[in-house]
């Protein structure tokens, strides 16, 4: 009798046992609570049947600013300082995609669904990287600009892109939306973990400095461990594109990634672009990362790395992408084929550059340059001395070749003069010429 208590006993102690082990279990993995806002969807819709219900565009209004607005979340509100929404632009969409919002409705009025894969998605984050910091994610209504966002310690999900389907009536879209039934045929709400994660490595991500290199990293970096994350890579066309294409897009990447005038041919634009295909450069820093990641022997540190990397230091950006020999050569080499390729001014027609007694007659100053520029662009700016020591230019004029262009000047005796031929002459391709000052001075009558 003593010997079955104490087994029974011994029975619910085991149980007890196990019972405090699943539940240490269930508690570590859910150390990491991951907070989920929707309001903004309820208020949305709110105030969407407020104004279907009324055509007086000041009632919609009203109700616009009433129901939503005004009652909008902490995510929602930076979802229209970022993105730069007006009201206006939310009563427009409503009152003409009415087939549009309704396809999108239930999707959008059952986040629940969506919630625990999202859940999900940020475990596995955290996972890949321990020193993951919180940030609340927020299901936001906007119209058309983003289908999410992260920064600070928020998580934006744009609704009306990322819980769209292959439901989703597009049908009433104008031609600068037509994209977005491309978008919709990848099913969006099959991808929604991947997106949340990779705008979840956003807001874990040091600020970023706006050139072409440091752009693509940190999209291509935010795609690379949403990836690792996941086991999902990208929904979007730049994927595939870039496998099929990689040398020429390598080539393209070289040569163009120091060339400010460029940006919109990599990241953040629509498929009207050298490529034919949106954010080609996302998968370039993806590229960069995955090779980083590859050859590190630690890959818990290596993500670290990649998602800690900062903008603002050069060396160590340059030293992490030179160290995957990724591309053909250094950084700092491509730096100085890329300048090496600028245009320049060769000479000046009229004087040498730099005269002390330029005749104060002359009424004509002819830059030439080596090579053929756009004629449609004058880009001319102050010296360091500034406007009062800038001719009265009558004139701007390219010569028919466009291998030279001429100011018409009216100049002053003894006269120290300055022009800046500045970066934004270019080539019809948009190499920019390296910035030069014509510097003179008139001789005394």
């Amino acid at each position: 009798m003593f010997i079955k208590n104490h087994q029974s006993i011994l029975g619910v102690l085991s149980l007890l046992v196990a019972l405090s082990l699943v539940t240490a279990s269930c508690t570590k993995k859910e150390s990491f609570p991951q907070e989920i806002v929707s309001s903004d969807i309820d208020n949305f819709w709110e105030a969407y049947d407020k104004i279907q219900s009324t055509k007086d565009s000041a009632t919609q209004r009203q109700y616009l600013d009433e129901l939503f607005i005004n009652k909008a979340s902490r995510g929602q509100q930076a979802l229209f300082e970022n993105r730069r929404y007006q009201p206006e632009e939310y009563i427009e969409a409503m009152n003409s995609y009415p087939k549009f919002w309704n396809s999108l409705r239930a999707n959008t009025q059952n986040t629940a669904d969506f919630n625990a894969e999202i859940k999900e998605g940020v475990n596995k984050f955290k996972a890949i990287y321990p020193d993951l910091t919180h940030s609340t994610i927020y299901y936001t209504m906007g119209v058309f600009r983003t289908p999410g966002t992260g920064f600070d310690d928020l998580v934006l999900i744009g609704s009306e892109f990322a819980l769209g389907d292959t439901k989703t009536n597009s049908e009433e879209f104008p031609e600068n939306l037509s994209h977005l039934t491309t978008y919709y045929q990848t099913n969006p709400t099959d991808n929604i973990q991947f997106l949340n994660v990779h705008e979840y490595v956003h807001t874990q991500q040091q600020p970023i400095v706006n050139n072409i290199l440091s752009e693509v990293l940190f999209e291509g970096i935010a795609d690379f461990v949403a990836y690792k994350a996941t086991g999902k890579e990208s929904p979007f066309a730049y994927v595939n594109y870039v496998k099929n294409n990689e040398d020429k897009v390598k080539a393209l990447f070289e040569k163009q990634v120091f060339n400010f005038r460029k940006g919109g041919e990599w990241r953040w634009n629509s498929a009207n672009n050298q490529f034919g295909v949106s954010d080609v450069g996302y998968q370039v820093g993806f590229n960069i990362a995955q090779a980083h990641y590859d050859q590190a022997e630690d890959k818990t540190l290596a993500i670290k790395q990649l998602i800690e990397l900062d903008y603002n230091n050069e060396p160590q950006v340059e030293a992490l992408i030179d160290s995957t020999n990724y591309l053909s050569a250094s950084i700092k080499e491509l730096f100085e084929q890329y300048q090496a390729s600028r245009p320049r001014v060769v000479s000046i027609k009229e004087f040498k550059n730099g005269s002390q007694n330029v005749n104060p007659n002359t009424t004509t100053i002819t830059a030439v340059f080596s090579m053929k520029m756009n004629p449609g662009i004058r880009s001319t700016g102050f010296g360091d001395l500034g406007r009062e020591h800038f001719p009265k230019v009558e004139s701007i004029d390219f010569a028919e070749d466009a291998m030279s262009v001429t100011y018409k000047v009216k100049l002053e005796p003894n006269k120290r003069y300055q022009i800046m031929l500045e970066n934004g002459y270019r080539t019809e391709n948009d190499d920019m010429l390296h910035s030069y000052v014509i510097d003179f001075k008139t001789a005394a009558k």
